[in-house]
């Protein structure tokens, strides 16, 4: 070890005299000299080097955006920053101390309360990792409901949700069966299906919309196909500003990505897992509930109601050891939908499903596009065939100042040298227009 300019007065006060007594217990063959590193700097020189590597990254921000799949650029009420900037709120850790935690606990109650009436369900926890860890969830969750060790997913589905998923069967032994999908409308292929619900099927997943922007018609009747086994749905909670509530159709457990709801990419994270159950389902569901009660003097009170990992109760009863919350995001959700209410939810829903339908009709009238590639009702994205691989219209579009669409090949491995593209109330007619233009240009 080499001394490089550590503060003497430093090693003086903990009775050390030089870094190699300092590291003494650290044996001679594994220790190095140096590392490789370049010399210290001043936080004004840190700053400025950082800001000069930044300003080669391109956000949404800059030029539209049109790549979804999973998170997606929403505008974001000045509102929402504002409150979970809060020092009583800048955290995504459990509030562990109820007396000192009571506006926390009231923010997660009401997030709670606001998914609850999005799904249409009895019971939300609060809250999960991201959509994909509560998937991973929901299948072990079907698995302590029933016993039955299949559960039956869509084959188009991101191969992300896919991966984590197979994480999560693999302790409880749940084998992952995949059913079809219609080529022309996108839609569950319903005869698969039925073909795969064998008495040993704990659960199915479907997503409304789904993976292919479509949103399945045949969702309404799929609990009707069941018999015994759970209905999982998959949902986009802004979706839910004008589809129907899965809870009231039959759905036992309803999961979906959180991002939407106040949160910006940031390149991927942190997001935000929604589960939400029955409640007869709801000592079987992972995390925690948060529950209105009173205190000893009669006043109104919020705690945890429910704490079902293996930190806090006996590990065999636990459901989960990893479905620590994401609290800050759950109360940004609550802030955007207290801030954006009812009619602004469906309106940016319906402002989504317009936009959508607009650009992908207008692709389609570009030659050698093929838009949309199904005939179905779609929420904010679609899937389209380019005239070339969707990874080198990605590198023309960028030229142009624009964020292409997500290549869905390895994803969905049928659908080789498509493209799914997203637009959200964010795209005004210019953005479009630019898209339209450079697509054109490709010809």
């Amino acid at each position: 070890m080499i001394d490089m300019g550590i503060d003497r007065s430093m090693l003086k006060e903990i009775g050390k005299s030089s870094i190699e007594e300092l590291f003494s217990d650290v044996p001679t063959e594994v220790r190095v000299d140096r590392l490789d590193l370049p010399r210290g700097m001043s936080e004004m020189e840190t700053i400025g080097q950082l800001r000069s590597m930044l300003k080669s990254n391109v956000t949404a921000d800059d030029c539209p955006c049109f790549c979804g799949g999973g998170a997606y650029h929403h505008f974001i009420p000045s509102a929402v920053k504002a409150i979970v900037s809060r020092s009583e709120f800048c955290t995504s850790y459990t509030p562990y101390q109820a007396e000192i935690s009571q506006g926390m606990l009231q923010a997660l109650f009401e997030y709670q309360s606001f998914i609850a009436e999005l799904t249409g369900l009895d019971a939300v926890n609060s809250s999960n990792y991201d959509g994909a860890t509560a998937l991973g969830e929901a299948a072990t969750m079907c698995f302590r409901l029933n016993g039955k060790s299949k559960f039956l997913v869509p084959a188009a589905m991101s191969w992300e949700k896919k991966s984590v998923l197979k994480n999560y069967a693999w302790g409880p032994g749940i084998e992952i069966v995949q059913y079809g999908f219609d080529m022309n409308t996108g839609q569950l292929d319903l005869e698969d299906l039925r073909s795969k619900l064998s008495k040993d099927v704990g659960g199915v997943y479907i997503e409304v919309p789904n993976f292919l922007g479509v949103i399945d018609s045949h969702a309404p009747s799929i609990k009707e196909e069941l018999k015994d086994a759970a209905l999982v749905v998959g949902v986009n909670p802004i979706s839910l500003g004008v589809l129907r509530p899965p809870g009231d159709y039959g759905a036992d457990i309803v999961i979906g990505e959180g991002q939407v709801l106040g949160s910006p990419m940031n390149f991927g994270g942190p997001l935000l897992g929604l589960f939400a159950t029955r409640q007869e389902h709801v000592r079987k569901m992972p995390g925690r509930v948060i529950g209105l009660t009173k205190d000893v003097e009669g006043n109104r009170a919020f705690c945890m109601t429910l704490q079902t990992r293996e930190q806090h109760i006996r590990r065999s009863k636990a459901t989960s050891n990893i479905c620590t919350n994401e609290a800050l995001m759950a109360v940004a959700a609550a802030t955007y939908l207290a801030t954006v209410g009812r009619e602004g939810l469906r309106t940016i829903a319906e402002i989504n499903i317009g936009k959508a339908k607009r650009l992908m009709s207008a692709i389609g009238e570009l030659d050698g596009f093929v838009s949309p590639v199904f005939e179905a009702h779609h929420f904010n994205e679609f899937v389209m065939k380019p005239i070339i691989r969707p990874e080198k219209l990605n590198k023309l579009l960028l030229r142009s100042g624009i964020i292409g669409g997500l290549p869905i090949e390895e994803h969905v491995p049928h659908l080789s040298g498509h493209m799914l593209l997203a637009t959200t109330e964010m795209h005004t007619k210019e953005d479009h227009d630019k898209l339209l233009s450079a697509l054109a240009e490709v010809m």
